[in-house]
């Protein structure tokens, strides 16, 4: 009897992690640390590619094809925007419908922000991240973000309100990225419509565009150029 349970007990451990086994077997294994660095740094290497080929290029900036705008929501929208989106589609908005152009635009912002979702992931496992992501300040605005996460998103998307903060919430939350580009979609798809309508009815002159443009690369850039002028003042003073 002895002997008879022995076996049994032998039986059942040999199946447990028989079972264990296949199990780790069925799940799927994660990237490496240098597949993840090198896709980090191949989409920040695209995201410059465009960049510079939009900001060099002056048959670029004043072509109408569709291609070009779609193209240029990857540099406008990814991570903290470097140059803004509108003024780009107040200029097409004088091309095209504003159903066209809010459709090509939310596109490529669609596949920019899953840019964005994989490369805050990346970032999000670096310790400096991780230091920042347990100060009591970031905790209490990571819970207030899950308790209404999809209607704060859509909010912040359609209304002028700075976006880029999101990005990182949405990550530090572990939002499904499913439902992160839905709120995208749902929420820029509008506000890139109506931006179109105003290009589409107005038809601002090209200098008044680009102007704009400057001014609201100016004014994103404002706490920047304050740390800058503060610290010349402190040198000078020195």
């Amino acid at each position: 009897m002895i002997r008879n349970d022995l076996v049994e007990t032998d039986l059942e451990t040999e199946m447990k992690s028989a079972d264990t086994t296949a199990d780790t077997r069925r799940q799927p294994r994660g990237l490496s640390k240098v597949a993840k660095s090198l896709i980090f740094f191949l989409e920040i290497g695209l995201i410059l590619f465009l960049l510079i080929w939009w900001l060099s290029s002056d048959s670029v900036q004043e072509s109408k094809n569709l291609w070009v705008l779609f193209f240029y929501c990857f540099p406008s929208e990814f991570l903290v925007a470097i140059v803004p989106h509108e003024p780009v589609l107040l200029y097409f908005g004088k091309f095209y419908s504003p159903q066209v152009v809010a459709l090509v635009s939310v596109a490529g912002t669609v596949m920019t922000e899953i840019l964005n979702y994989s490369a805050f992931k990346y970032v999000s496992d670096t310790k400096f991240f991780q230091r920042v992501s347990h100060r009591k300040t970031v905790i209490r605005i990571i819970e207030y973000f899950k308790k209404a996460p999809f209607i704060a998103l859509c909010i912040a998307g359609f209304t002028p309100v700075p976006f880029y903060p999101f990005r990182f919430m949405v990550v530090m939350a572990k939002y499904p990225l499913w439902r992160y580009i839905l709120a995208v979609f749902l929420s820029r798809t509008p506000r890139f419509f109506i931006i179109a309508l105003v290009g589409h009815t107005i038809k601002f002159p090209d200098y008044f565009l680009a102007v704009l443009f400057v001014a609201l690369i100016v004014l994103a850039n404002i706490p920047l150029l304050r740390k800058v002028f503060k610290r010349r003042a402190s040198t000078h003073a020195s």
